[in-house]
């Protein structure tokens, strides 16, 4: 099956063919001749099966080749990186039509954003703060949206966006077309659906012996220490066939310093976290996308924004809070039917927490292997040159550690004598000390 056999226009198929995509996954194919009806949906599909086309599509459709200046089509997001992605599939799609697609998120000055609606952008795909300040501000005009879709919808209810959501939904005519995307699908989507949908149709693609995971994603879970995690990842880096790699961690502090010592170590790395503004935000991840660096060391915020079809490998530097958080980040991987490796590391503290995330997704690991940089394991498992170094070769050695005892700048140390000893101690201490002499 291709495209047009489901109902797509020549020019889009032209399109998206000079990207090479011509042939639709099971989610569009089941989702887009439903959303061309005109009907809601909800669709539910894992992450990395191409739902961006699957609502995306149906959209350009319904708007036509040249459709009239004016706001009618929302998609909302969770994140900024997610906003820019999913505007970057429909912006190639749309590549041969006269539609303007606006992107509208916080963090980044009002300008750009305000120029794009005034100039009449049909297509909305924004974050709801930003969305709903420029509505509140009379800035966008919601009053005439046709079609509504909340993509990833299970991130946007984690991440207490629901009132936000709610709000949108009220400055939208009630005569909306209305799409739900996720991964997963908790009772509060189910709540949204029932409050907010007209009779949705529900269509849910999974191999059913596939189980909770991606079966073209391996994944190897280890239990590993702290102090060795930074020369397991260098070694993991120089596996035969690695392309770009994802390395997620817990905190801002930790993907700043990894990313700096991968550098040190000769790696290709750019990072992405919360301390960074919007602009160096969006340049890490261009340049990722580019290939111009081909390791990204991320916290959370990457785990629902990176759609890049070619990542090979994903690193947990640390665990995910839980089971939802975790199938999103190895869903980076594994993309567009490609296979992948998803590597998890977990500390011992961490145990109790795998334990769960081990039962709630039946990956028959309750006890992860203990891994260290020199295990013969970790060589096997990931196909790694015997005799790796954690090092990148033609990288800067690294400055040997001085063993010479520290004093002040620029003063020399000095070194007490037993005698001196003897007089710094307190009077009875030398007494007992001279009679034992």
């Amino acid at each position: 099956m291709n495209f047009s056999d489901l109902g797509i226009s020549q020019d889009i198929l032209d399109a998206l063919a000079t990207k090479g995509i011509t042939s639709p996954f099971p989610i569009q194919e089941e989702a887009i001749p439903v959303a061309l009806t005109g009907c809601d949906l909800i669709g539910q599909a894992k992450t990395g099966t191409g739902k961006t086309l699957g609502f995306g599509l149906p959209i350009l459709e319904r708007l036509g080749a040249k459709p009239e200046l004016g706001a009618k089509a929302l998609i909302v997001v969770p994140t900024r990186e997610l906003a820019g992605q999913v505007a970057e599939d429909l912006v190639l799609a749309a590549s041969n039509r006269a539609i303007t697609i606006a992107v509208i998120y916080g963090g980044k000055s009002y300008d750009g954003q305000l120029a794009q609606i005034a100039a009449g952008a049909q297509l909305i795909v924004g974050t709801p703060g930003r969305l709903i300040d420029l509505h509140i501000q009379k800035k966008l005009d919601l009053g005439k949206i046709e079609v509504m879709v909340l993509d990833e919808a299970d991130k946007m209810l984690d991440l207490g966006f629901l009132p936000d959501v709610e709000k949108l939904f009220s400055f939208t005519p009630p005569t909306r077309q209305t799409m739900l995307f996720s991964a997963t699908m908790p009772g509060e989507i189910v709540s949204l659906a029932r409050k907010y949908q007209n009779k949705p149709v529900h269509i849910r693609v999974n191999d059913p012996d596939e189980g909770h995971t991606k079966a073209d994603i391996k994944q190897l879970i280890y239990r590993a220490h702290a102090l060795d995690k930074d020369e397991v990842v260098a070694r993991i880096l120089q596996a035969s066939g690695r392309g770009k790699t994802v390395i997620f961690t817990k905190t801002k502090r930790q993907a700043g310093s990894l990313a700096e010592e991968l550098i040190l170590r000769g790696f290709s790395t750019t990072a992405l976290h919360g301390d960074m503004s919007q602009e160096a935000r969006e340049r890490s991840l261009a340049n990722f996308r580019s290939g111009k660096k081909e390791i990204l060391v991320a916290t959370e915020v990457a785990a629902r924004g990176i759609d890049v079809d070619d990542v090979t490998h994903v690193i947990n530097y640390t665990i995910p809070e839980d089971e939802k958080a975790y199938l999103h980040r190895i869903g980076r991987t594994g993309r567009a039917g490609r296979t992948g490796i998803a590597v998890t590391f977990v500390d011992w503290e961490d145990l109790t927490r795998w334990s769960n995330i081990n039962q709630a997704l039946e990956l028959d690991v309750p006890n992860p292997i203990e891994t260290y940089s020199s295990s013969e394991h970790l060589f096997t498992d990931l196909d790694i040159p015997l005799g790796t170094k954690g090092r990148v070769a033609g990288a800067p050695a690294a400055k040997p550690v001085s063993k010479k005892p520290q004093g002040k700048p620029g003063k020399p140390v000095e070194r007490k004598s037993e005698d001196k000893k003897n007089l710094d101690r307190k009077p009875r201490q030398r007494i007992r000390q001279y009679k034992k002499d």
